[in-house]
């Protein structure tokens, strides 16, 4: 198979992906591919194939009989994304223990205040503009994230930074950079929680064990922290922002959803299917040879499944590329799907529904503030989203609109 370099179409293909994606699945759902990041790789862009990769355990997380060591598992810790079964079973079972459906609804009330504050803030805003990433696409979830796990005074500004160089790379020399200091937090912040317990989810995790006397060890802890806390709230931030989006660029479906709040439900679906905020699955490997739809991988290669890809493919959704807040979305991948299916899905919908209903409830003239076609892009192919939203707003205690 012929190798497909995708680092010849450079920022086009950040900034929208999907054309790219339409022309490779249009010859088959999965091709040889060259990236900035790794190299050369398998992508797997059909919808059924990406589902049963990411169900099958042939695909493997571990990349350690590779020789192949992560900056988060090398400086960190072992967690759930790096991991398969019977360690991954283990992690999961301990973790799901404490990071439950009833703490997750517990947090609604907590959610709307965080929210409510924060629209305050932007609202009063006399210029009546803002960076809606700023105001409250990543305040909001990275609050609320904090809180639960009982993260103290976070320097909002040194862990956006740390953050965003750890899901958006822009060299091998500052990525290593942010792992470290991203580390050395993290090791602190579990001893002190070891020597001052609360009743937040870390001082939990310290604490709990499973029936038969199992319990996290200090480098699963780090682990788990930092996949709680990355993964916690970069996905709301994007989630966030490309639906906000979305529906500034659809005023038909914004239209609606303003008519209709009782849509906001299947409204955030279809902002996960449209344009969610994960491109591609972290890497996976093959253990033996695989065929995918004819194709095989051979054994111990790297393997992307781009969740992107799948989510428009139209053999799954009809009319794939229509941003459409009452269409059936069942089946959609944003979150994954199989062993790794996200564990704090569930909080990121419940962010997503509160923030963008507020958001335009308060807001009924909302409207983007740049040119779509020009915003800043997040690198690389793991997480889908803008660095900045400019959005324009009649603030409050003025009769005319931003100008």
């Amino acid at each position: 198979m012929d190798t497909v370099d995708l680092t010849v179409y450079g920022e086009e293909f950040t900034a929208d992906p999907y054309p790219f994606y339409a022309r490779l699945r249009e010859k088959g759902p999965v091709h040889r591919v060259r990236t900035a990041d790794v190299g050369e790789l398998w992508l797997i862009v059909g919808h059924d194939q990406a589902r049963a990769a990411l169900a099958d355990t042939r695909f493997a997380k571990d990349s350690r009989a590779l020789g192949w060591l992560s900056y988060d598992e090398e400086l960190l810790g072992r967690h759930m994304l790096v991991s398969d079964p019977p360690e991954h079973t283990r992690l999961r079972k301990l973790v799901a223990r404490e990071f439950t459906g009833r703490r997750v609804e517990e947090l609604a009330p907590r959610v709307e205040e965080i929210t409510t504050g924060l629209l305050d803030a932007m609202l009063a805003r006399p210029d009546g503009t803002a960076d809606l990433v700023e105001a409250l696409a990543y305040p909001l979830p990275i609050t609320v994230i904090c809180e639960l796990l009982g993260v103290p005074d976070l320097d909002r500004e040194a862990f956006r930074a740390w953050s965003n160089e750890v899901v958006a790379p822009t060299g091998p020399e500052a990525e290593r950079s942010a792992f470290e200091e991203l580390a050395a937090y993290l090791h602190e912040l579990i001893e002190d929680k070891r020597c001052a317990p609360g009743d937040d989810l870390m001082s939990a995790l310290i604490r709990t064990t499973s029936e038969d006397g199992d319990r996290l060890s200090r480098p699963e802890l780090s682990g788990m922290a930092f996949l709680l806390l990355i993964a916690g709230h970069e996905t709301t931030v994007n989630l966030i922002s490309n639906g906000v989006r979305a529906l500034l660029t659809h005023p038909d479906q914004l239209a609606l959803l303003r008519a209709d709040m009782g849509l906001i439900d299947g409204a955030v679906e279809e902002m996960l299917r449209y344009d969610g905020p994960v491109e591609t699955a972290t890497f996976r490997f093959t253990t033996e040879p695989v065929d995918v739809a004819g194709t095989v991988i051979p054994a111990r290669e790297p393997v992307l499944v781009a969740l992107a890809a799948a989510d428009r493919d139209p053999g799954r959704f009809p009319e794939a590329d229509r941003f459409d807040i009452r269409r059936d979305t069942r089946g959609h991948v944003a979150f994954g799907h199989g062993l790794h299916f996200c564990l704090g899905a569930p909080l990121a919908r419940l962010e997503g529904r509160v923030a963008v209903r507020a958001l335009l409830e308060r807001c009924p003239d909302l409207a983007l503030d740049a040119d779509p076609v020009k915003l800043d892009w997040l690198p690389g192919m793991l997480m889908r989203g803008v660095r900045r939203l400019p959005v324009r707003f009649t603030p409050t205690g003025s009769g005319t609109p931003g100008a």
